[in-house]
């Protein structure tokens, strides 16, 4: 923002530079400029305005005084000090880009490895739960293996029982039936050859 200020020799009060900072600073502020100048010719033997660009930064921030002279150098240096801070800008929301996508990889990295964990949690788990399973008809298959074992001991027993049995086993202690069986054979006609 620049303000111009000038005073005729007629004017009875003399005006001073100083009279015009706070109103410039306030005017800045309320259209949202970052530098304010004042360029005047009130003051005409003050040595420090006529000597060049006087900075006021310590009573007002970003402010200079300058005569219409230095106009044109006072321009410059602003361009100047735009280009420098453009380029600063673009330099500081390079890293804030940069800083943005490590806290995204990072996030992204923590999502995957949560993620990665719940999968492995539930993974482990089922693979668990198909262990216990195989353990348990294992189990069932050795029982139902004892139990055919059992059967065919028993079957065996029953066998050799079987092939041990005979009339005269049958009808020892049994004289009603010894004499049965004897009575059978004497009718029995005899084979010959």
């Amino acid at each position: 923002m620049f303000e111009m200020k000038n005073e005729s020799d007629a004017t009875a009060t003399k005006k001073k530079n100083e009279d015009f900072l706070k109103e410039l600073d306030k005017d800045r502020n309320e259209k949202g400029c970052e530098y304010a100048v004042l360029v005047s010719l009130l003051e005409p033997g003050s040595e420090l305005y006529n000597s060049g660009i006087v900075d006021v930064s310590h009573r007002f921030p970003k402010m200079y005084v300058i005569r219409p002279q230095f106009f044109i150098p006072m321009i410059t240096i602003l361009r100047d000090a735009a280009r420098n801070s453009l380029s600063y800008k673009a330099e500081l929301a390079r890293v804030r880009e940069q800083n943005l996508d490590i806290t995204n990889f990072e996030d992204d990295l923590e999502a995957f490895k949560t993620g990665f964990a719940r999968n492995y949690e539930l993974a482990s788990k089922k693979f668990k739960t198909a262990i216990d399973e195989i353990d348990k008809t294992i189990d069932h298959l050795q029982k139902t293996k004892e139990a055919l074992v059992g059967s065919e001991n028993n079957l065996r027993l029953a066998n050799n029982k079987a092939d041990d049995l005979s009339i005269k086993k049958l009808t020892r202690g049994n004289p009603t039936m010894a004499a049965k069986f004897a009575e059978l054979k004497s009718d029995e006609p005899e084979d010959v050859d």
